[in-house]
């Protein structure tokens, strides 16, 4: 999926928001041990940044979003939100943050007009009619804005939960699985009104399960597994650090082994003797250029070759290799 109307990248200086030593523990159930949810979690956010937060599910994402919204009480360490402490100055600070919760929790018998202009009043704004009504035309609302929630189908409800999160005017806005089992034309639009905010100065911090959508809008990505932070880097770095490029010649007969001209090269020898398999590279070019040198040795040794299979990794294959290597090891 491609993004729409995303505004130039910019250039961060700012930290925004600074989470240092962020831990939480429930208490386990009977004799059940105590659970950790986030475990000495450090992340800084820049501001005008768009932050992917990727992990499985149970990584301890939504905690860390409610830890830092004031619904999750942290067992230890500190947040600060535009230079100021979140314990000391919660109220002010939280009016500046906005939230789409995962869940869908919305007074079902309120009117969509009602809801969002209650959002506005809740954290201190003033009431701007003018305001609500352009949040409301983004989104496509407008035309239900005297309609109950409880007539809305679930993407309607998600696109009022998104107008709530905005009509504050937030400088730092939560998207938690926003667009987690709801249409296309939702989607779509989401990201249109992402990209509108970044031209605005929101800084926006998202988790998401569609991998595609961080890889095209995000400027930075974190992993975060059993409540630890596994990696936290700039996409393109980290694509061109943990890339790799793989490639398998189906050979036209089979092989004994492998030519002595490939001894340099990562490959392997598989399917009988009937396919040659490279797997290296580092998402920066270099796979590639290796994997045309193979083609012509394989050329010049008279080694003929049926076709060539090659792919480069996906923002989804390094975070599932990543978390799948980085839980082997705590195992």
């Amino acid at each position: 999926m491609k993004s729409a109307g995303l505004a130039p990248k910019q250039s961060f200086v700012d930290t925004i928001l600074d989470i240092r030593g962020l831990s939480k523990t429930y208490p386990g159930r009977g004799n059940a041990p105590p659970v950790t949810a986030l475990d000495n979690v450090d992340l800084q956010i820049r501001k005008g940044e768009i932050f992917a937060l990727l992990g499985p599910n149970g990584a301890g994402k939504t905690t860390l979003i409610g830890a830092v919204c004031g619904m999750v009480r942290p067992t230890g360490g500190s947040v600060s939100a535009f230079g100021h402490d979140m314990a000391k100055d919660w109220r002010r600070m939280r009016s500046r943050i906005g939230l789409v919760p995962q869940e869908l929790s919305v007074d079902i018998f309120e009117k969509v007009h009602r809801s969002v202009a209650y959002s506005r009043g809740l954290f201190g704004k003033p009431a701007d009619p003018a305001r609500i009504e352009e949040v409301l035309r983004t989104l496509s609302l407008w035309d239900k804005r005297d309609s109950q929630l409880r007539a809305l189908s679930g993407g309607m409800k998600r696109r009022v939960l998104i107008a709530k999160a905005l009509a504050h005017d937030p400088d730092l806005l939560f998207l938690d699985e926003p667009t987690a089992g709801v249409d296309v034309e939702l989607r779509r639009d989401m990201w249109q009104t992402i990209g509108r905010l970044r031209e605005q100065g929101v800084t926006v911090i998202l988790t998401t399960h569609y991998i595609e959508e961080a890889e095209e809008m995000a400027d930075r990505v974190g992993v975060i597994s059993k409540g630890r932070i596994l990696l936290v880097d700039d996409k393109h770095e980290m694509m061109k650090r943990l890339g790799r490029t793989e490639a398998s010649f189906t050979l036209a007969a089979p092989l004994d082994s492998l030519p002595a001209a490939l001894a340099d090269y990562p490959v392997t020898l598989e399917e009988g003797g009937r396919s040659i398999v490279f797997r290296g590279g580092d998402g920066s070019g270099l796979g590639k250029k290796q994997v045309a040198e193979i083609a012509r040795i394989l050329v010049n040794g008279g080694i003929e070759f049926d076709g060539i299979d090659q792919h480069e990794s996906s923002l989804e294959d390094i975070f599932v290799r990543l978390v799948d290597e980085k839980g082997a090891k705590a195992a």
